[in-house]
C-alpha cells in the first residue's frame, strides 16, 4: 500500500455518482460534505472519490481546480488511515467530496480536516454491519 492515488481510484461511474446523491449517506466534517455508499468496484480497489469545489463559492475556474487540488492531496496524504479499515472489513466504497468553506483553504488546515474526516468515515464503516 503506497501513498499514491492513481487513476483507479477517481470515481467515473454515472450511475454511482447518481445512486450517491439518492441512497448515500451524508457525512458533514467540516469544512467537507461526504456522501458515500458502499457499492461494488469494479477495479476491485477499497474505494473511489469525486472531489467537488461549489462555483457558486468559487467563481474563478483556477480557484475551483486549486481547492479540487489540494483536497486531492490531502486525501492521497491520508489514504492509508481509510484504506487499511475497508480492507480489513473487506468493503467498497464510493465518495463524493464537496468543500465547503467560502473562502480558499490553507494546506495544513485541510490536511487536519482531512484526517478528521477520514476518522469519522472509519468510524461509520465500522458501525454499518
Amino acid at each position: 500500500m503506497s501513498e499514491s492515488l492513481n487513476r483507479k481510484y477517481k470515481l467515473k461511474s454515472r450511475k454511482t455518482i447518481e445512486l450517491l446523491f439518492k441512497e448515500g449517506e451524508q457525512l458533514r466534517s467540516y469544512p467537507f460534505m461526504v456522501y458515500c455508499k458502499a457499492v461494488e468496484l469494479p477495479e476491485g480497489i477499497p474505494f473511489q472519490f469525486v472531489f467537488a469545489a461549489p462555483k457558486r463559492q468559487f467563481k474563478k475556474a483556477h480557484d475551483r481546480n486549486r481547492v479540487k487540488r489540494l483536497m486531492f492531496e490531502c486525501f492521497r496524504k491520508k489514504k492509508l488511515i481509510l484504506e487499511e479499515q475497508l480492507q480489513k472489513e473487506q468493503k467498497q466504497f464510493a465518495f463524493f467530496v464537496i468543500y465547503t468553506q467560502k473562502e480558499l483553504p490553507v494546506y495544513a488546515d485541510l490536511l487536519q480536516s482531512t484526517e478528521k474526516l477520514m476518522h469519522k468515515i472509519n468510524t461509520l464503516i465500522s458501525d454499518e454491519k
